[in-house]
């Protein structure tokens, strides 16, 4: 029978005894669709039986699947994974040695950003290293004071994938990205503070990540705003974190979670598959009180 486990008061839910590489009847599905939106972050474990073939099967059973701008880190038989790895074979990095080393929200430079990312261990750091950690950013809009939830009324920001990369580029100028792939993902502009789709929740929307400018304000305005609110967004408060044990899957939800690698040594290997399920474009929170119901 599975077993539901709350992580945090908050934050995430660890599944036990369901086998992902099984057929999901429509029921399950549901179920796991309404648990992902209230608890931000699905934990299952032991999914040693879950190939990438069906890991992509899974992941669209919840929405489409992205495909990342990095097209030199996809897996070759499915395009749909994201290579997550510290390993180089013959000189060459088989995937994104510094994925997610800053606090982001997957993919919040499109249009419609990400729903959530389904996160597949496969080869872990046998020193223990190499952590996630969630951010709950629905508990740090809650706990803002009155004034600055007034203030964030009508906000929204900037969201660049462009200029993530280039400081990316500048440490590493592999990463860089040509003319080309740069123009298919243009900045954005995105509410500081979303609704959820479903339960209807206030969540900030910002990252240092990829949030560049909220466009109300002047820019030293905007840079001190931006700064109070990547600093509180990642209080310990709000966080899960998790330490990853062999054929752990981690599906989280982008519209109300950010999240950070920690890293691990370059002697320890690492390599993890991501799915990425196709979202909304977000909807700005009316502050009206009048949630949906949880």
């Amino acid at each position: 029978m599975t077993k539901f486990v709350d992580l945090t008061p908050s934050l995430g839910t660890e599944i036990l005894d369901l086998d992902l590489g099984q057929d999901l009847d429509d029921a399950t599905i549901a179920t796991l669709q309404r648990l992902l939106a209230l608890r931000g972050l699905l934990v299952f474990r032991d999914q040693s039986k879950l190939s990438p073939d069906r890991h992509v099967e899974v992941s669209r059973r919840f929405g489409g699947l992205e495909v990342h701008v990095q097209k030199r880190y996809h897996h070759a038989a499915h395009p749909e994974i994201l290579i997550v790895s510290n390993v180089i074979e013959n000189g060459t990095p088989i995937g994104l040695a510094d994925a997610g080393k800053y606090w982001h929200s997957d993919l919040s430079y499109l249009a419609e950003p990400s729903l959530g990312s389904l996160l597949h261990a496969q080869e872990l750091p046998k020193d223990g290293s190499g952590d996630t950690i969630f951010t709950d950013m629905r508990a740090a809009y809650d706990a803002l004071d009155d004034e600055t939830k007034q203030k964030l009324i009508g906000l929204t920001a900037e969201h660049s994938y462009v200029a993530r990369n280039k400081a990316q580029a500048a440490v590493n100028p592999d990463r860089k990205i040509d003319a080309a792939t740069a123009a298919t993902v243009p900045p954005v502009n995105h509410p500081v503070v979303r609704a959820h789709p479903v339960t209807g929740r206030a969540a900030l929307f910002v990252s240092e990540g990829f949030t560049t400018r909220i466009n109300e304000l002047d820019d030293g305005e905007s840079r001190s705003l931006l700064d109070r609110l990547f600093a509180h967004s990642v209080e310990p408060r709000f966080h899960y974190r998790h330490k990853w044990r062999d054929h752990d899957l981690v599906f989280w939800d982008n519209r109300s979670t950010m999240h950070l690698a920690t890293g691990c040594p370059a002697s320890e290997r690492r390599t993890l598959y991501r799915t990425t399920v196709r979202g909304d474009r977000p909807i700005a929170y009316a502050a009206s009180g009048r949630e949906a119901a949880a």
